[in-house]
């Protein structure tokens, strides 16, 4: 068995809330009068830290703290999360992997308390063994919880694979020294994902044949 334990990225990779984070981002250019963005543009120019993000984007963080727009941006967010849907498979992945006697964890840059909020809401605390997000919404990424976290497994690191939606899990997984399966369906467009090295894929069966595949 090569793989025993799966660490997940939540935003983007299980949950289907990039609409959202258009909508949110759309909502603070408009308050400063720049261009809107779609999809296919957010999917484009997102990254990490989002500050970086955020000024591809026209912010100013000369006329105004980063903080302010983040803040709103979180505001936004929260008023609407318990609309946003799971990606579709979620839940019958989840428990065919764990079925197949994989442990599996989340590790979001999302912050903590909303992240046990949004996994408990859809119904899946029962197949993670650790959740874990972030105590500073303005952190530059999850490098550093990653590297606590991974000391936390009690697995060899080549028994661990994360999987993700973006770069910067790649980039998570390194440090890590794991593993890192993206799936393209989140934040990030395919050819970015690609460029990584990591296998890529278009949905959440694939993944779980995949994984399972590897028992």
């Amino acid at each position: 068995m090569k793989y025993k334990h799966i660490i997940w990225d939540w935003n983007g990779t299980l949950l289907d809330d990039r609409w959202l984070c258009v909508e949110g981002i759309n909502n603070s250019l408009k308050k400063r009068s720049l261009d809107t963005i779609t999809e296919e543009i957010y999917r484009k120019v997102f990254s990490f830290p989002v500050k970086d993000y955020y000024e591809r984007l026209g912010f100013d963080f000369k006329k105004e703290p980063f903080e302010v727009a983040g803040d709103e941006f979180v505001e936004y967010y929260g008023k609407s999360f318990h609309k946003v849907k799971l990606h579709d498979q979620v839940d019958s992945v989840l428990e065919s992997i764990s079925n197949a006697g994989l442990s599996q964890s989340i590790l979001s840059a999302g912050k903590k308390d909303y992240l046990y909020e949004w996994v408990e809401f859809h119904g899946l605390s029962d197949y993670f063994t650790m959740i874990r997000g972030i105590d500073n919404q303005y952190a530059t990424g999850k490098v550093e919880l990653g590297l606590s976290f991974i000391n936390e497994l009690s697995f060899l690191k080549n028994n661990v694979v994360m999987v993700g939606d973006t770069v910067h899990d790649s980039d998570v997984a390194d440090a890590m020294g794991i593993d890192c399966l993206l799936i393209n369906h989140g934040h990030m467009e395919t050819k970015k994902l690609k460029a990584t090295g990591c296998k890529v894929f278009s949905n959440l069966g694939q993944v779980r044949d995949y994984l399972i595949s590897s028992i």
